[in-house]
């Protein structure tokens, strides 16, 4: 995984961030991986569940930092990011996959009766700042349950908000695909198509905020085929269980959520 300079080992010794220009409540380095310690951390994390607002007060500040915001899961079976066996030596970068490729290659697997990869779904209008709905997104999860029971703000150093998986070894498919860049690869796609920005992890689930929703239901049948590509238990383990089915849910809607078994 190609990574950029990270400013998270100055929080050792200045854990307000002022030295980067910002102002943290108290938090948690994060360095644990599956195979002890990383070099250096991969994460902090607030020691304060979120509360409404904080990404908006936070996010723009430590962009600049070279941080991106992301809200964390501590309230799961699977503990924290300190306990999902994160494996950034595991990666590869995310600018080096195609992702109609990788999508290609994963409906070739999973697809019903064989069916033929479709391609990528065409790219809807913007209906608002994907920064803005990503704000938005948090807001909305940080009240709780059913997604996540205690979500906690994070920063992490990061190229794009799509690549926040792979910069800290994020495991959460790994029975999907091990290799989460690959992932990371389309995210940066609908980062282009749809607006998206990747706004929460908990220890297999992922939600992002969609700027750019299908409007109508034959443009979203054509984002269903994807996102079965992307993640087939999304399908496969909800009801109505179908591509179709499915796909009605995506119409207008402005987060999506992913979870892999």
């Amino acid at each position: 995984m190609a990574t950029l300079p990270n400013p998270l080992p100055k929080l050792a010794s200045d854990p307000s961030g002022r030295s980067l220009g910002l102002r943290l409540p108290l938090g948690l380095l994060v360095d644990a991986t599956d195979d002890g310690p990383w070099h250096e951390p991969l994460l902090w994390h607030a020691a304060q569940p979120a509360s409404s607002g904080n990404w908006s007060a936070l996010g723009t500040p430590a962009t600049r930092a070279g941080l991106l915001p992301v809200l964390v899961d501590l309230g799961s079976d699977q503990g924290g990011p300190q306990d999902w066996d994160l494996a950034p030596g595991e990666m590869s970068y995310p600018g080096d996959h195609d992702a109609d490729e990788v999508l290609a290659e994963f409906w070739a697997e999973c697809a019903p009766d064989g069916a033929k990869w479709p391609g990528p779904a065409e790219s809807p209008a913007l209906v608002a700042d994907p920064d803005t709905r990503a704000a938005e997104t948090a807001d909305a999860l940080t009240a709780g349950p059913p997604h996540f029971t205690r979500p906690h703000l994070a920063l992490v150093p990061a190229r794009r908000s799509a690549d926040i998986p792979a910069a800290i070894g994020w495991t959460g498919p790994l029975n999907h695909e091990n290799d989460v860049a690959r992932l990371c690869a389309v995210l940066r796609s609908w980062e282009d198509r749809f607006g998206i920005r990747v706004v929460a992890l908990g220890f297999d689930v992922l939600v992002v905020s969609v700027a750019a929703p299908p409007t109508t239901l034959a443009a979203a049948e054509a984002l269903a085929a994807e996102h079965f590509a992307f993640c087939p238990d999304n399908v496969e383990q909800n009801p109505p269980y179908t591509l179709g089915g499915y796909a009605e849910r995506l119409v207008g809607e402005r987060a999506w959520t992913f979870w892999w078994d």
